[in-house]
């Protein structure tokens, strides 16, 4: 115990001694100086036996440990005081070092803003007149010379900060200290002049980027030989691993699928049925008259070969404006008939198998090759003001019929007055909830109608689909499965599925298709 005592006594001994050389280094500097450093510190001759009466103080009472550490920290700044009033050439190094501080973590804030802007933003807010904008965007045409400039001034401040600390430290403490200013120093700047501006950038870019635009087109002209030395040399680099930085290369466009993001993002600044809108817009470059046209064998038209008496009971009874007029088939096409035409010619009571088609032949039909884009196919139609068109394939033959209704309900939907009472002629409904579907509508409409997720890559109608997936033409009665949607085939007509049940399981999850048959086997 006794040698415990001792050491103890040795080393607050020591540290004594330590505080007293310390204090004397200081005399010493103040007799280099002129005598200046003796009067002040004989104008606080106290301190050194207030650092003696803390150190030596035993802290069992927290109260007195707390109040030893504040007297502790108010000597420190005290002696801080003293050295920086007897050093009139370090309050300046003080403040250049902040200033440092405060352009390292602005270049650090800024660069993050600019660079993680919105551009769209940005250009919408110079198209409004904003001169922060204008200004921003102009700097961001060329973004390797504003990296440049931004990455010149923060390397700038950061090496003149690390000068100004070892400066500053030598001066105060000595050489023994450097290390440990320079480790705080980094400390410092890593989170108040990287971390934190750069966040603050990256959450708040837009206040950032219009007020440093101002700033930056300064610097840029001020700095504009070195800048350029820069970007000359660093593009140069560049090229030698085969990347070329120009003005082309720097516009960035979005893409298809980045405007769908952007579409079905936007939440409610844009109302859910423009949006719909705006994303069939964008599914029309996918799309050919293909997906839409009526298939041939539902195509309504007046046979001249057919029985009078027929031919003026379907020109009465037609929901449709426009009629082909054929002989005996679609391939011997006369021309095309408006109803309003018809209903004079009967309310005259003139009209006779001759006059219709002599009507019919003085609007010759619109033919189209199949695979024509649907935004081509609008532009076709506004051009040559039509309003519905024959698809034929590479041989001639009509394939479809393919409207300009049909074009624009792929962009606005189904035109109707109730939006309660949108229906399709190919679905109806059964009570128990099973749909029963003409098995020639599009895979497309059924998808949109019904939120199924039926593949549309491949065949076109659901007739074309169960065939590809059953591989032979099945017979009334075969059922099998298509993701959660189980359907059986009710009629077969002409070596075709006319009707399908569907019954919708979303409590199913299967991604095969299990095929049966409940009347025998289908033949080949």
């Amino acid at each position: 115990m006794q040698d415990a005592d001792e050491d103890l006594a040795g080393g607050q001994a020591g540290g004594n001694l330590g505080t007293l050389g310390f204090l004397a280094y200081r005399i010493d500097e103040g007799l280099d100086d002129g005598q200046r450093h003796v009067r002040l510190q004989e104008g606080h001759a106290h301190l050194p036996e207030g650092l003696d009466n803390i150190l030596l103080a035993y802290p069992s009472p927290t109260p007195q440990v707390l109040d030893c550490f504040g007297e502790f920290l108010t000597k420190v700044f005290e002696h801080l005081m003293i050295i920086v009033v007897s050093d009139p050439a370090l309050l300046p190094l003080l403040g250049l070092l902040v200033l440092c501080l405060v352009l390292s973590a602005f270049f650090s804030g800024t660069e993050t803003a600019m660079m993680s802007f919105n551009r769209y933003r940005l250009r919408t807010m110079a198209k409004a007149g904003n001169r922060g904008a204008i200004l921003a965007e102009r700097l961001l045409t060329r973004p390797d010379r504003l990296i440049g400039l931004i990455l010149l001034g923060n390397n700038l401040v950061n090496n003149l900060a690390a000068t100004l600390v070892t400066i500053i430290v030598l001066r105060v403490w000595g050489d023994g200290w450097v290390a440990l200013g320079a480790g705080v120093l980094t400390l410092f700047m890593l989170i108040f002049c990287e971390v934190g501006p750069k966040t603050y950038g990256a959450l708040h870019p837009r206040r950032l980027v219009v007020t440093s635009a101002y700033i930056y087109t300064v610097l840029q002209w001020a700095m504009r030989p070195a800048v350029f030395a820069i970007s000359w040399i660093t593009n140069g680099a560049l090229r030698l691993i085969g990347l070329r930085v120009d003005r082309e290369i720097q516009q960035m466009a979005l893409s298809r699928e980045e405007l769908r993001t952007v579409v079905a993002e936007a939440g409610a600044m844009i109302p859910k049925s423009h949006q719909g809108m705006l994303m069939s817009v964008l599914d029309l470059e996918r799309m050919t008259v293909n997906d839409i046209m009526i298939p041939r064998q539902e195509i309504a038209g007046i046979d001249l070969e057919e029985d009078w008496e027929r031919i003026l009971d379907q020109l009465r009874q037609t929901p449709h404006t426009r009629l082909p007029v054929y002989r005996g088939d679609l391939g011997q096409m006369v021309g095309l008939l408006h109803m309003r035409r018809i209903a004079q010619e009967l309310a005259k009571g003139d009209l006779d198998r001759d006059r219709l088609g002599e009507i019919a032949a003085q609007r010759e039909p619109y033919y189209v090759p199949d695979g024509t884009p649907l935004p081509m196919q609008l532009s076709n139609f506004q051009r040559d003001r039509r309003r519905f068109a024959f698809v034929v394939n590479e041989y001639g033959d009509i394939e479809g019929l393919v409207t300009l209704e049909d074009l624009l309900e792929e962009i606005v939907g189904e035109f109707t007055s109730d939006p309660a009472t949108i229906s399709h002629r190919d679905i109806h409904r059964e009570p128990s909830g099973a749909c029963i579907v003409n098995a020639s509508a599009m895979i497309r409409v059924l998808n949109r109608k019904l939120g199924w997720q039926l593949p549309t890559d491949g065949p076109k109608t659901l007739n074309g689909l169960l065939l590809e997936k059953l591989e032979t033409i099945p017979t009334a009665g075969t059922s099998l499965r298509i993701g959660n949607l189980d359907m059986e085939v009710l009629q077969i007509a002409d070596n075709a599925i006319r009707t399908v049940r569907v019954i919708e399981r979303s409590s199913v999850k299967t991604a095969g298709i299990a095929a049966r048959n409940t009347s025998g086997t289908a033949p080949h």
